[in-house]
């Protein structure tokens, strides 16, 4: 048979063997696990195990193979063990309970308590779906959580689309004061402000449940329970509802690559085994994240996971998903170490062939239960196939992420001096992406925002950005940053093939860096919020920043930039000047620090052609040497049609062709 992505690429025709035995695992596995049916019939876990009320009675289930007797506890026992709550267990290792309807009310908390054959210990359940601490004590329990009037989602997705704008965005810290901010925080005053940013879609992070505020939420302990930090399961379903009413899509940032080690709040050594859903010995600790590692050869844990992805999606409307860590997930070393120079690096004994087979699965169900939803893929490897589909070869993402792009501009910006930024390198930088498979630029994330790195503004400007951003008195090194953050933003999103991704207060420069309440800084979080007034402030280059951010983004998006191809005009390294075209729109920038070109030439199409972009402009806090009013034409010399224009230094601009 021919596999398209081979066909694409002469590269893996040696590995052609191995991506065809990799579909063959992908299709038994989904025989095997859908038992001939579909595989969402088989994605049901969240339906059977669990909490569960019924007209008549409550329904308690679980898997715990390891276990020997399992009780539920909680303020209706007094939290002791009791005949009445005492589950029983059957011959594949489920145990279940069954209730009256007065003896759980809405409201209250509930563990387990497990007894293994050497031990015991309190559990909260793996398929809990509230999970909430005590303010004092700072104890985690699952809580019941059935109200009798549960949020009704009134509007429908929107539509997928060819591109893709991402805002990604964090609940607790979205909020200017020092506190955790709250769905209906960010419903209120996040939404529509992304809304009026031109972006398309919201990446919501850290939504499932995690003990720890500041791993970021990527060390879940409750894969089922929406982090009640922020608000309620309903508070959320209408935050949702509120994003899709403004025509805005929301993915959720979802963690399947690790789970957090803690026994009691997390599902490691659930049932009293360290394998029952994990990697048993060193292979199940991942020791860079200090994490547990799944086994995703094992059928009931691809029950969970699977039956997870189809839970957020059919109990929330959420509209796809952003996969965590899925470099972690494709090597059996993690890819910790491994530079990735060769095509080898991906057809070789380190691939973990289970979970390429998972996350093929999981694209191919979530796919199935919603057709328009995006699936997005963190792997900064670059295993050839994973936005492919998995007919073609691949694993099924609708888009990976270009996780090169960011490093890039920090080397470029800590080790090259300005005259020496290399115009024709950085296309290719950003542009070298595989054709069969769509990718989202960035030039940075929350990654790049983090203690102990710095964002793009704060590599430019440094300490500089504390004392000289007022535009009556900023000095040549904040006017430096201005002005090459605004060309980064906009040849990053420019050359991306089909989308561009922002992390929340960057599209202005936001000034500090992320840093979550913790003990090395006295429990703080002043740096763990967005400064949105300083992008309101007019007397602050942070207002005109975010003007800049705002047009390109809705320059890109509503003229459908991305969905068209890049022809490269000029690159002249010695000028620092780059010229590339899209459709009727071309994109000019001179990176070159000291030199102006008033008639600078290029060849292009014959036509009239204005500028609807200019980072010159005063209105972005530009210098205003560019005449936006004026029509330029081309001018036949030599048998080509030249274009000329004003170049000045440190500037971008786009020109659209009007004839």
């Amino acid at each position: 048979m021919k596999i398209p992505i081979v066909e694409n690429d002469s590269y893996l025709k040696p590995f052609e063997n191995k991506i065809y035995e990799r579909i063959r695992k992908i299709n038994n596995k989904e025989k095997e696990l859908a038992n001939e049916k579909e595989l969402s019939e088989f994605a049901n876990a969240h339906h059977f195990f669990g909490l569960h009320k019924t007209k008549t009675s409550w329904i308690y289930r679980d898997w715990l193979p390891n276990a020997e007797e399992v009780w539920l506890t909680g303020n209706f026992s007094q939290w002791k063990l009791s005949e009445t709550y005492k589950l029983k267990k059957d011959k594949n290792g489920n145990f279940s309970l069954k209730l009256k309807l007065t003896q759980l009310q809405h409201g209250d908390l509930y563990r387990l308590f497990v007894k293994w054959e050497g031990g015991s210990g309190d559990r909260i359940p793996a398929y809990a779906k509230r999970v909430v601490q005590d303010e004092q004590t700072k104890i985690f329990n699952a809580q019941v959580w059935f109200p009798d009037e549960k949020y009704q989602q009134k509007y429908k997705s929107p539509k997928k689309k060819d591109r893709i704008f991402i805002y990604e965005a964090h609940i607790g810290m979205a909020s200017e004061e020092g506190k955790v901010a709250s769905f209906k925080y960010f419903q209120e005053n996040i939404i529509p402000k992304v809304h009026s940013l031109g972006y398309d879609t919201i990446q919501l992070m850290a939504i499932q449940e995690h003990p720890y505020y500041g791993s970021f939420g990527y060390h879940v302990s409750n894969f089922y329970a929406v982090s009640s930090r922020f608000g309620t399961p309903d508070d959320l379903k209408e935050l949702i509802d509120e994003a899709h009413k403004y025509g805005i899509r929301v993915i959720m940032d979802i963690v399947h690559s690790h789970a957090v080690k803690n026994e009691v709040e997390g599902i490691s050594k659930y049932d009293g085994s360290n394998y029952q859903f994990f990697h048993a010995g060193d292979r199940g600790l991942h020791s860079a994240w200090d994490s547990r590692c799944f086994d995703y050869g094992k059928n009931e844990v691809l029950h969970f996971l699977l039956s997870n992805c189809k839970f957020w999606i059919e109990e929330y409307n959420f509209d796809g998903f952003r996969f965590d860590g899925v470099t972690s997930m494709l090597y059996l070393n993690h890819g910790l170490g491994a530079n990735f120079t060769t095509y080898d690096d991906y057809f070789n004994d380190n691939q973990d062939e289970d979970a390429l087979c998972y996350l093929a699965l999981a694209n191919k169900l979530i796919h199935k239960i919603k057709p328009d939803a995006v699936t997005v893929a963190e792997e900064m490897s670059g295993m050839p196939g994973i936005a492919s589909s998995v007919e073609d070869g691949g694993f099924g993402f609708d888009y990976r992420l270009a996780m090169g792009i960011p490093d890039f501009w920090i080397r470029n910006i800590k080790e090259q001096k300005d005259e020496n930024w290399h115009v024709g390198n950085i296309f290719f930088r950003l542009t070298d992406k595989r054709k069969d498979e769509k990718t989202i630029n960035y030039s940075e994330s929350h990654d790049q925002a983090l203690v102990g790195d710095k964002t793009i503004i704060f590599r430019l400007a440094d300490a500089d950005m504390y004392y000289y951003m007022q535009i009556q008195n900023m000095n040549l090194i904040t006017e430096r940053a201005v002005a090459l953050h605004k060309m980064i933003q906009l040849i990053t999103s420019a050359t991306a093939q089909t989308g561009y991704l922002n992390f929340m207060g960057n599209e202005f420069g936001h000034p500090e860096w992320i840093d979550f309440p913790r003990e090395g800084n006295n429990w703080s979080y002043h740096y763990a919020r967005r400064q949105w007034s300083l992008s309101e402030n007019k007397n602050l280059a942070y207002y005109y920043l975010n003007a800049f951010n705002t047009e390109l983004i809705h320059l890109l998006k509503c003229k459908n930039i991305l969905e068209t191809k890049i022809q490269l005009l000029s690159d002249k390294a010695y000028d620092q000047v780059l010229i590339f075209k899209r459709s009727k729109y071309i994109f000019v920038f001179n990176f070159n620090p000291f030199v102006s070109f008033p008639d600078y030439g290029f060849e292009t199409e014959k036509g009239s052609y204005k500028i609807v972009l200019n980072s010159d402009d005063k209105t972005y806090l530009g210098q205003g040497r560019i005449d936006n009013q004026m029509l330029y034409k081309t001018s036949g010399i030599e048998n080509k049609n030249i274009l000329k224009i004003y170049v000045p230094t440190r500037t971008c601009f786009v020109l659209e062709k009007t004839d």
